[in-house]
């Protein structure tokens, strides 16, 4: 099997290029041939180097919609899936779900979507919500298939029509398995708490540090890792809120396993979610996850369970969790202990890997491999 990836940009390494990467790799294991489009260079290509992936970067193709560098990048497209000549082409995020099914369309070859969040939800104005809407309705009639990374994201897409109930396939995100040594130890105090998220809409640091700031009185320390244009912003209200020696700023860590090694609690404060890889890294790790209820987090973190729920954009019930989940050594224990659980469960990255090669051979009249 021949399969091109596309995704949009180079330049900030996400859950969805990391996706991706994973994907292609373990498609390139299994003696299949997977090359990955993406627009311009930057951090994503050098990971994709670093794993064997075979890439082509794309130099007009960016995220903000630029109508003349669109075009051009159509026909950037066009011209690299007529070299590759794919058997199929597997589309990531927005622009480039847009573009590279028009190119593959043009071209009689079949393509899927994977959006890693509908940008017709709640993170949109109406008015933009429903250009992408009708946006996303024109170009699911060129997929053979969308595959949603949750059961929630499949729900938005049928509620807003964009596609049947046939073409709109769930399959979870997956991560791989990390050494023993680098579980999480809940017991140990003082907590340390690890958050990882972009320091960019739709993530919410405002909110956790708010939040921590009324425990101030409470033994915790915050590891927060992540990148992004608000970093300098999150940094200064630390401070403000006399916060300052108690969290830590790693910035972008490429694995952040060893991070989640020495917490004994993770969070992931966020206005909107599709479903966060940072939550299953978390759980893989045997941590408790605090996490704000959008998305499709509930389909991972089970309130009471192996975490807490709590409502987005509101620092009071968040303080409550972490000051629970702080107080309490033995319920960090039997959370975590769910958590793995969860993980070996249903996320592992085998499991999405199976799944999506499974829908691969469907379409292409093959057997999985």
């Amino acid at each position: 099997m021949k399969i091109a990836y596309v995704i949009t940009r180079a330049d900030a390494v996400g859950g969805a290029s990391i996706h991706v990467r994973d994907l292609a790799r373990a498609m390139l294991e299994r003696g299949h041939q997977a090359t990955v489009l993406l627009g311009g260079n930057g951090p994503v290509a050098k990971q994709l180097a670093a794993a064997g992936v075979p890439f082509v970067s794309l130099r007009c193709l960016e995220r903000r919609i630029h109508p003349l560098r669109d075009v051009r990048a159509g026909a950037e497209m066009v011209a690299a899936l007529r070299s590759l000549a794919p058997d199929l082409v597997s589309t990531h995020t927005a622009k480039a779900g847009w573009i590279g099914r028009a190119a593959a369309r043009r071209l009689s070859i079949p393509s899927l979507y994977t959006p890693h969040g509908w940008s017709i939800g709640s993170r949109m104005s109406p008015r933009l919500g429903a250009i992408f809407s009708l946006a996303e309705k024109v170009a699911a009639k060129w997929s053979a298939a969308i595959i949603c990374v949750c059961e929630d994201e499949r729900r938005l897409a049928l509620g807003k029509r964009i596609a049947a109930a046939g073409k709109l396939l769930v399959v979870h995100n997956g991560v791989g398995d990390v050494a023993r040594e680098l579980r999480g130890r809940p017991a140990q105090t003082p907590v340390r708490i690890c958050s990882i998220a972009r320091f960019a809409p739709p993530k919410d640091h405002r909110t956790l540090l708010r939040a921590l700031a009324t425990l101030r009185s409470q033994p915790w320390e915050l590891d927060l890792v992540g990148d992004g244009p608000r970093e300098a912003e999150m940094r200064n209200l630390a401070s403000q809120l006399g916060l300052a020696a108690r969290v830590r700023f790693f910035g972008y860590v490429p694995d952040p396993a060893p991070v989640l090694a020495g917490a004994q609690l993770f969070v992931l404060s966020s206005r909107s979610e599709a479903f966060p890889r940072s939550v299953l890294e978390a759980q893989r790790a045997g941590l408790p996850v605090i996490a704000s209820a959008v998305g499709g987090i509930g389909e991972a973190v089970t309130d009471g369970a192996n975490g807490l729920l709590v409502p987005a954009g509101n620092p009071e019930p968040l303080a409550a969790a972490l000051q629970k989940l702080c107080a309490d050594a033995q319920l960090r224990v039997s959370m975590g202990a769910a958590a793995r659980a969860a993980y070996e469960r249903s996320f592992r990255l085998e499991y999405m890997v199976d799944s999506t090669a499974a829908i691969y051979a469907k379409l292409l009249g093959r057997k999985a491999k």
